[in-house]
């Protein structure tokens, strides 16, 4: 399914809807999609406030565990943020225009830069559960982007430069976040095939020589519709667990219960990288 032609005047509708429904809330400066069994950040929000995605016109909902599919606005560190708790998936036969669409909504909302998240299968033999891979760059094997189809000039350009999708300020904003926070980060190529089944080895050994370091069923979509809109773009992996050949059986389960024992670090990162946005903008 091809996004409307009228695209932007759906992410300006979805936008104001929520402004309307919450016209308190401050407008926030720092944008977050939290992945698989990762939605546990918005715990550490202040003065917080949600929204089903059910009550957000033209918001899809999803149907996965650990993706609760809420809209929530807060303080972090004491400065305003948005979170999407929860993603859906081209999996879930969402198309990807449809899939990126939250992440336009909250650039639409003004946010500086957009932090996405997700839970992925280590491919280098040395990873192991629970660390953090900050991505440089991606591989797109799910056979589709979610530029396809007419292009509205008023979002971005129909020939997107993604050379530096991965905004290398965000970066380094988040290495000193984790050198901070003595917290382990390493830096790699994240690989996103279509799912929903997991990769085979034959695949894994085939990510590994093309050069990628972890492998999941998200992000790109998200990544490019927000740099699309001139959205700087910063993107952290959980290494839930080692992908296809390097360990057992894989189970959906095991990525819930890395990402919950990996809470601790996750939220002392992401918060270390929200501090360095105070007294300054991007």
């Amino acid at each position: 399914m091809l996004p409307p032609a009228s695209l932007s005047a759906l992410v300006d509708a979805s936008a104001s809807a929520i402004k309307n429904l919450l016209p308190h809330v401050a407008p926030p400066r720092l944008g977050f999609v939290l992945g698989s069994g990762l939605g546990f950040l918005v715990e550490r929000f202040e003065n917080s406030f949600s929204l089903p995605y059910a009550q957000i016109p033209h918001f899809a909902t999803s149907s996965v565990q650990g993706h609760e599919g809420k809209l929530v606005f807060g303080l972090l560190c004491k400065i305003p943020v948005v979170a999407l708790q929860g993603r859906s998936h081209a999996y879930e036969g969402v198309a990807p225009w449809h899939s990126a669409f939250p992440s336009r909504v909250l650039c639409r909302l003004g946010i500086e830069a957009l932090v996405l998240t997700n839970a992925a299968g280590g491919i280098e033999a040395d990873m192991r559960p629970g660390e953090f891979m900050a991505i440089v760059d991606h591989i797109n094997f799910s056979g589709a982007n979610p530029l396809t189809g007419p292009n509205d000039p008023s979002l971005g350009p129909r020939f997107l430069d993604l050379s530096r999708l991965y905004c290398p300020h965000l970066l380094e904003r988040m290495r000193k976040a984790a050198k901070a926070c003595a917290v382990p980060l390493r830096e790699g190529v994240y690989a996103m095939m279509a799912g929903p089944a997991y990769e085979t080895p034959a695949e894994i050994r085939m990510l590994r020589m093309l050069g990628a370091q972890a492998v999941g069923m998200s992000t790109v979509y998200e990544a490019m519709a927000a740099h699309h809109m001139g959205t700087p773009v910063a993107a952290l992996s959980c290494i839930s667990n080692l992908a296809a050949g390097l360990a057992p059986l894989l189970s959906h389960s095991e990525v819930m219960q890395t990402s919950a024992q990996a809470a601790a670090q996750f939220c002392a990162l992401l918060e270390g990288f929200v501090h360095t946005f105070k007294g300054a903008h991007l």
